[in-house]
């Protein structure tokens, strides 16, 4: 792997193909990730993509991986993180939809449609869909609900974000953080205290 690397630094490395095949899937959908597009992309020969996939099904397989840590586990991680209300608890996961680096809301977008013409990914699209929202229900249960209110609930909270990110709807953030405790209040039927908000804001500036 040598050649390949030293051909053109990063940009020739698993990393590089990795990241070009990115930024083609979110411009142009899964019909703009090509082996020789994204080798003149990346500036390096076409032979240099097999040191490092097999095939192109093998980026493509590296692609939903790649989806599937950043955005389902990030949401995962979050839901589990140490809280001391459901208020707190809820504002961790809302971390996620206005940090890309936790929750990639383009990456998102690009894989579920995607998924409208591959049964595959379609299936991975539905297996993380219900990943994320056990996650969600048993972090309500953690805080006193029952099961049927816990997943109900875990349904609302990211139906409501996944519709945001189908949508592709824009919304000016401040707008958006000004809406944040009437969602926390919609959600978890608290109403969160200042202290609690005053943390979240300050993680977002």
């Amino acid at each position: 792997m040598e050649q390949a690397t030293s051909e053109s630094g990063w940009k020739g490395s698993y990393e590089g193909w990795l990241a070009a095949a990115y930024d083609a899937l979110l411009e142009g959908g899964v019909d703009s990730v090509k082996i020789l597009p994204l080798a003149k992309r990346l500036g390096v020969s076409r032979t240099s993509f097999y040191w490092f996939f097999k095939d192109r099904e093998e980026l493509l397989d590296a692609l939903i991986a790649r989806w599937r840590q950043k955005n389902t586990g990030s949401l995962v991680k979050q839901s589990e993180a140490y809280a001391e209300s459901l208020v707190e608890a809820m504002l961790n996961v809302f971390d996620c939809w206005l940090n890309r680096e936790s929750f990639d809301s383009q990456f998102e977008f690009a894989v579920r449609s995607w998924a409208l013409q591959s049964p595959e990914v379609l299936a991975e699209v539905r297996k993380a869909d219900q990943a994320r929202m056990d996650a969600l229900t048993r972090m309500f249960m953690r805080f006193g609900f029952g099961e049927q209110d816990a997943d109900v609930r875990a349904r609302a909270t990211y139906l409501v974000q996944i519709g945001y990110i189908s949508m592709q709807t824009q919304e000016d953030l401040a707008l958006r953080m000004q809406r944040i405790p009437q969602y926390i209040e919609i959600h978890t039927g608290q109403i969160p205290e200042q202290r609690e908000l005053d943390r979240f804001f300050a993680r977002h500036r």
